[in-house]
């Protein structure tokens, strides 16, 4: 015995009952009563009519008791290490107080200080030689093109 289900409600439609309808695209629709083809004739939306087993699926009813809700599995969270530092370093400093932080930061800033300085001091140092000191003379006088007219 071949149960068919109705094409509007979703309720199944036993061998000799209901009505077959046939679009003009030949496909195929079964009711199982004239209710469900004159509600499906006049366009209307199985989704929005609460009797439908389409309405009941979208709404989530009467499958409470059937299946219980799917336990999601916690994340566990781990710690890893970074690349230039392993965990030890970063524990490490997770653990260090605000003021040797503070500390640290003042001495670095100091030490690049320290260092610019130095940099600049080099850069001074190797200043250009003093040219001789003669007569200035300019660089189209020294190619000499037109003499001195």
């Amino acid at each position: 015995m071949k149960v068919e289900i109705d094409a509007f409600s979703g309720f199944r439609v036993y061998p000799s009952k209901g009505k077959l309808f046939v679009r003009g695209d030949s496909k195929v629709f079964r009711f199982a009563s004239s209710k469900n083809s004159s509600l499906f004739l006049q366009r209307k939306n199985p989704r929005k009519i609460a009797w439908t087993q389409v309405y009941r699926r979208m709404h989530k009813k009467g499958i409470t008791e059937e299946v219980a809700k799917k336990r999601s599995r916690r994340t566990v969270k781990h710690q890893r290490g970074i690349v230039g530092a392993d965990l030890a370093t970063i524990a490490a400093r997770r653990n260090q107080t605000a003021a040797v932080r503070n500390q640290q930061r003042i001495s670095a800033i100091a030490k690049a200080k320290t260092e610019k300085k130095e940099k600049e001091s080099k850069k001074a140092k190797p200043a250009r030689a003093p040219v001789a000191s003669g007569p200035r003379v300019s660089k189209q006088q020294m190619k000499g093109g037109k003499g001195g007219r």
